[in-house]
């Protein structure tokens, strides 16, 4: 029986190379990285050189399927025009760098309506993204709307929000969706409950379509069932617990849908957490 493809959110200090040998060093199959500092909204220019040892790197330590991850900055969905703007620009650059790394899918959270409506945070992301395929129409890397927890008035804490926003956009085919198991616990989906995980992947096929899905975040939850605070936690320890990992990860839907931690770094009795993080994912893989 085929194996999940497993990994996790990777450094990239000292160069994009650099993650890729710390994800085959803790025994990653996948990698996801930031493509600049995820706290700013600068960045330089990423150099010819420092894409093709990216490139050589992945190719020599055999890890694929490599996406990144926007800054936590970009926010599609403001009422405030100059942060929205911004916004717009941000996620232009951070497709063109992912582009420039031959990276194919940058998640980006949808953001917060903040002072407006739901509704109204919902058309203002949808047309963010249509000025973002207007302005990057040679774009090959694509927009990947993540599930959140729905902290404040965070928008993307439910399927039927993002159908909404999929729903406004021009060119919904180019839209692609991540699905974050702590933010998805957190918004109040009991993913260790068997009927709750079979209805929830009913519903994101019915509303989304499963090909729509491009990657997997595997992260437990500190807090408690619909706390709607997203707070990761190391696989097993947290409110999820085992049982919800073990069904996505035995669920053959999901084969070749690349899975990534995002749990603290660190080590634990002498081991690094994300080498204790896979090899519980790979056990519950399992059984």
């Amino acid at each position: 029986m085929p194996v999940p493809l497993l990994g996790s959110h990777c450094s990239i200090a000292g160069g994009y190379f650099k993650a890729v040998e710390e994800a085959q060093r803790v025994g990653c199959d996948v990698v996801q990285i930031f493509t600049k500092n995820n706290n700013q909204w600068r960045a330089k220019p990423i150099g010819d050189d420092e894409a093709a040892l990216f490139a050589s790197a992945l190719a020599e330590q055999k890890i694929a399927h490599p996406i990144s991850h926007s800054s936590y900055l970009i926010n599609l969905a403001s009422p405030d025009d100059a942060l929205r703007q911004k916004s717009i620009d941000g996620m232009i650059v951070e497709l063109e760098r992912a582009d420039r790394l031959s990276i194919p899918y940058v998640v980006v959270h949808p953001g917060a309506y903040t002072t407006a409506s739901e509704e109204a945070g919902i058309a203002a992301v949808a047309a963010s993204i249509d000025e973002i395929h207007r302005q990057a129409k040679s774009a090959k890397a694509q927009v990947t709307l993540e599930l959140t927890a729905g902290q404040g008035t965070c928008l993307g804490h439910s399927l039927a929000q993002l159908a909404a926003i999929i729903e406004q956009v021009r060119r919904p085919e180019l839209i692609a969706i991540c699905v974050d198991t702590c933010h998805a616990f957190a918004a109040g989906v009991d993913l260790r409950d068997r009927k709750t995980y079979l209805a929830f992947w009913r519903e994101f096929d019915e509303l989304l379509g499963l090909d729509r899905l491009k990657a997997i975040h595997l992260n437990d939850s500190k807090r408690e069932l619909g706390s709607r605070v997203d707070r990761h936690e190391h696989i097993g320890r947290g409110h999820l617990g085992p049982e919800a990992f073990r069904q996505v990860l035995t669920d053959k839907r999901f084969r070749q849908v690349p899975m990534y931690l995002e749990t603290e770094k660190g080590d634990h009795d002498g081991e690094p957490w994300d080498v204790i993080n896979l090899r519980t994912l790979r056990e519950l893989a399992k059984s």
